[in-house]
């Protein structure tokens, strides 16, 4: 274990400055080759002390509220692509002025705001959410195009009349995928709507594509978005979010104590700090760890909530854990900041990051009871 990451106060997320770039090189690469346009989804990744950073490579943020679209636009730039199921009118005014791009996720919320938008004079592209009916999520919660689903205008109710100021097309099906779905999700979208986007000035892929991964083919992608764009003569974008960090990030805990059973007490929660691992669910790489009994010693993990269900399935470990030892998950950068509570009072994980070439780690944020509080009433 590095010996910096040893040292630091626990809990705490700790960004790795260089695999942040390795990821960002790979995501600029796909740009320089095809043309597209690849934003940083901020409901995946928000952690703006390095908006500086990921800027030199991709081409602005995807937001889906009026905090992440204010976010983007003062701490990244003013290419702020915005997508959510309904738009407050209290807010209509604001997000337009942050955001150069505005999806509509339905017919009626883009009648109803369309006067307000041609009153703007910022010069605003709007676009309007598709449902093309086809599944690749295997987790109903995840799944945009689940039976039922409130996101996205299908087909069948679609109103190409209504079209009149809609210059782009946007859809997403994907949640950590392979070239592979997107290539079957776009045979879908173009069998249903290719008609309609070939009036069309842009079209985003949503997100989903898990870009930076290993097995991920980057080349048939390439091919993919370059077909696309030279048959329909549009500008495409991509808004990953797990991309973008993947692999970039560790989560770093102590253990507070080992219970007879054999269950170590973490000081950081599952259910508050890495809510995904119960939502997805999914089980966390840990540094050192293996399956159970594949290591003389065997754990089962909890968090220092009273949730009875705040723990996950066993790892085995090279040495016994006791009182003080770390545990340090991995791949922990995403969908944990942007989705972590202070679920019964517990202080949220520190904010670090690692700088590659030293090994130095920088702190970014530290919090503490006040932030408990203000969030209250």
């Amino acid at each position: 274990m590095n010996t910096a990451i040893h040292d630091i106060q626990t809990p705490c997320y700790v960004l790795d400055e260089g695999a942040l770039r390795e990821n960002l090189e790979i995501l600029q690469e796909v740009q320089n080759q095809t043309g597209c346009h690849i934003l940083l989804a901020l409901k995946a990744f928000a952690m703006f002390s390095v908006f500086p950073i990921i800027k030199e490579y991709l081409s602005g943020t995807a937001a889906s509220s009026l905090f992440e679209a204010r976010l983007g636009f003062e701490e990244f730039g003013d290419s702020v692509h915005l997508c959510a199921p309904a738009y407050r009118e209290t807010e209509i005014d604001e997000l337009l002025r942050y955001c150069g791009h505005v999806i509509f996720n339905s017919f009626s919320q883009w009648e109803h705001f369309k006067p307000t938008v041609l009153q703007t004079d910022r010069g605003t592209l709007c676009g309007i959410r598709i449902n093309p009916e086809h599944t690749e999520v295997s987790v109903p919660l995840y799944d945009p195009c689940r039976s039922g689903s409130r996101l996205g205008v299908r087909l069948d109710d679609f109103e190409p009349e209504a079209l009149d100021g809609i210059s782009g097309i946007h859809f997403h099906t994907l949640c950590g995928h392979n070239v592979d779905a997107l290539e079957r999700t776009l045979a879908v979208v173009e069998q249903k709507f290719g008609r309609f986007i070939k009036a069309m000035d842009w079209v985003n892929f949503g997100g989903g594509h898990h870009i930076t991964r290993d097995d991920y083919d980057t080349d048939r992608l390439c091919k993919l978005i370059t077909n696309f764009k030279d048959r329909y003569n549009v500008d495409v974008f991509l808004e990953p979010g797990e991309a973008v960090v993947l692999n970039a990030g560790v989560l770093v805990a102590s253990v507070l104590d080992v219970l007879p059973n054999n269950t170590a007490v973490l000081d950081v929660s599952f259910t508050a700090h890495m809510p995904d691992v119960l939502e997805m669910p999914y089980r966390p790489d840990i540094v050192d760890a293996g399956r159970p009994d594949e290591y003389p010693y065997t754990y089962r993990l909890g968090g220092p909530t009273c949730l009875a269900g705040d723990d996950i399935n066993e790892y085995s470990f090279t040495e016994p854990l006791e009182s003080g030892s770390r545990v340090v998950f991995e791949d922990m950068a995403c969908y944990t900041m942007v989705k972590n509570t202070m679920f019964n009072g517990v202080c949220l994980p520190t904010i670090a990051v690692r700088d590659t070439d030293t090994e130095k780690i920088r702190i970014v944020r530290e919090f503490d009871y006040d932030d408990y509080r203000n969030r209250l009433s």
